[in-house]
C-alpha cells in the first residue's frame, strides 16, 4: 500500500463544493470516481481544503491509498484523461503513508476578486464579485490590518459551524486593485467555514463607506458573527498557493 498525493485545479462553478455528495457533483466524487476507473479499487481521497460550493482552486491537495504499482508521476496523465475540462491534475507523488493535509502545519493562500465597474463583464462572472458601487481600497486595506496575527474570528465564521477552536492566524491580508478589479489576498494557517468570504464581505462594507476601518476591530473584539458584513458569493473566491510548513523558508 501507497500514498500519493495529488495537486488538483479546478473550476468550481458546476459543482457543490469539495466533499463528496452522494446526490450532487463535487469535485472529491469526480477524482473518485476517475481513480476508480483507473485501480479497479474503492478510492476517498482526503482533502486538504473542502472548498465551498462555486470555489476554485488553482493547487488544493488531496491524498488516496492504493496497492497499485503505476508510478505516481503517471498519475496526473491518466486521470486526466477522465476527468471532465474544469478538473485537472497538475502534479503526483507518493509521501509517507501518515501523511495528511489537514493534520499538518501549513499555509493556505486566497484571493477574492471583485470586479468594481459600472457594469459587469460576462467574461469575468464566473471568477469575480462584481459591484458597481465605487469601493476605496485604501479604506479596505486599513480595515484588513486589525485582522492580521492570532485572534479569534468567531465573528467571521457562519453561524452554526462546528468547530474544535474559532482562533487562527492569518500571516498576510492585502487589499490592492489592478484596473477595475479589486484583489484580496489572505494567508493563513487554516480557515473556518465561509472565514474568506465573510472578511471580504466585510471589507466591501468598509469600501462602500457603511462601515469604518477601524469598525473591523471592533467586529472582531465582539465574536459575534451578526456584526459582520455578508458572506461574498463564492464566485469571487479562489485557492491560490498551498505550502506545508516544513517546504517554507
Amino acid at each position: 500500500m501507497k500514498r500519493i498525493k495529488l495537486i488538483a485545479a479546478y473550476d468550481g462553478t458546476a459543482y457543490h463544493g469539495w466533499q463528496f455528495q452522494p446526490n450532487a457533483p463535487t469535485i472529491e466524487g469526480e477524482l473518485n470516481r476517475s481513480l476508480k476507473e483507473i485501480l479497479h479499487e474503492e478510492i476517498q481521497v482526503i482533502g486538504g481544503s473542502r472548498t465551498d460550493a462555486g470555489v476554485h482552486a488553482l493547487c488544493n491537495v488531496a491524498v488516496f491509498d492504493t496497492n497499485s504499482r503505476i508510478p505516481s508521476e503517471k498519475f496526473p496523465y491518466a486521470l486526466n484523461r477522465r476527468l471532465p475540462d474544469d478538473i485537472k491534475i497538475q502534479s503526483a507523488e507518493e509521501v509517507p503513508a501518515g501523511f495528511h493535509p489537514r493534520h499538518c502545519a501549513s499555509r493556505k493562500t486566497y484571493e477574492y476578486r471583485i470586479l468594481n465597474v459600472p457594469f459587469p463583464i460576462p467574461t469575468k462572472r464566473l471568477y469575480s464579485y462584481f459591484t458597481y458601487v465605487p469601493l476605496d481600497v485604501e479604506q479596505m486595506a486599513h480595515g484588513a490590518e486589525f485582522l492580521i496575527g492570532e485572534h479569534d474570528f468567531n465573528s467571521f465564521c457562519a453561524a452554526g459551524a462546528v468547530v474544535e477552536s474559532t482562533v487562527r492566524r492569518i500571516y498576510e491580508l492585502k487589499v490592492e486593485k489592478a484596473g477595475s478589479e479589486i484583489t484580496i489576498r489572505v494567508q493563513g494557517n487554516g480557515f473556518l467555514y465561509n472565514m474568506v468570504r465573510i472578511i471580504a464581505g466585510t471589507l466591501i462594507e468598509v469600501g462602500r463607506g457603511n462601515l469604518k476601518p477601524e469598525q473591523v476591530k471592533e467586529i472582531l473584539d465582539a465574536k459575534d458573527r451578526r456584526l459582520a458584513g455578508a458572506t461574498a458569493p463564492a464566485c469571487g473566491l479562489t485557492l491560490v498557493k498551498y505550502e506545508f510548513e516544513d517546504k517554507i523558508k
